[in-house]
C-alpha cells in the first residue's frame, strides 16, 4: 500500500484546534518568523476562519495530524489556500500534494471561482507544488504578509 492512500484528510473539529497552530508554528519559526496576523488567525481558527465562511483541513497519517490547510474567504468567488504546513517528519510523503487536492476538489464542489495564495520565491518546493497545480503568478499587493514576495492564482470555473 503507498503512503497516500494512508493519508486521510479530515476536517476541521474543535478538537485538531490546537494542530493547525502546532503546524504552523513550525513552519513559520524554520523558514520566516510569526506574524501578528498569523497569532491571530493561529490562536482563534474558529473564529477567523471557520466562523467566516472559511474551511481548514487536516492530513491524518497514523493516526496523527502531520498536515493541515486552509481555505479562508475572501468572497463568495474567491478563497485563499493559506496555513499550509506539514510535520517535517512527513515532508516527502506526498501529503502537500493530497491537501492541494482535497482543496481543488473543494474549491471546484462548492463553485468558488478562483484561489489565491501568497507564498516567498526561496520557499522552492512549495513554489513548484503550485505551479504543478497550474497557479499562476500574480501582481502582488501591499501589506498582507511582511514574508510575502509572490502571490499566486488559480482559476477554478
Amino acid at each position: 500500500m503507498s503512503v497516500d492512500n494512508t493519508v486521510e484528510i479530515i476536517p476541521f473539529a474543535p478538537a485538531f484546534k490546537e494542530a493547525i497552530k502546532t503546524l504552523n508554528l513550525e513552519w513559520l519559526q524554520k523558514h520566516f518568523w510569526v506574524e501578528p496576523k498569523d497569532e491571530k488567525i493561529l490562536s482563534d481558527p474558529q473564529g477567523q476562519i471557520i466562523d467566516k465562511g472559511g474551511m481548514i483541513f487536516y492530513a491524518k497519517y497514523k493516526n496523527t495530524i502531520v498536515g493541515t490547510v486552509s481555505l479562508i474567504k475572501i468572497d463568495n468567488a474567491t478563497f485563499e489556500l493559506s496555513k499550509m504546513a506539514v510535520t517535517v517528519s512527513a515532508q516527502g510523503l506526498g501529503v502537500g500534494k493530497k491537501l492541494m487536492l482535497h482543496c481543488l476538489a473543494v474549491a471546484e464542489t462548492k463553485g468558488m471561482e478562483k484561489l489565491i495564495l501568497y507564498s516567498n520565491r526561496k520557499l522552492l518546493s512549495a513554489i513548484h507544488l503550485y505551479k504543478k497545480f497550474d497557479f499562476v503568478e500574480v501582481l502582488l499587493e501591499d501589506g498582507v504578509y511582511e514574508r510575502a514576495d509572490i502571490k499566486m492564482e488559480r482559476i477554478i470555473h
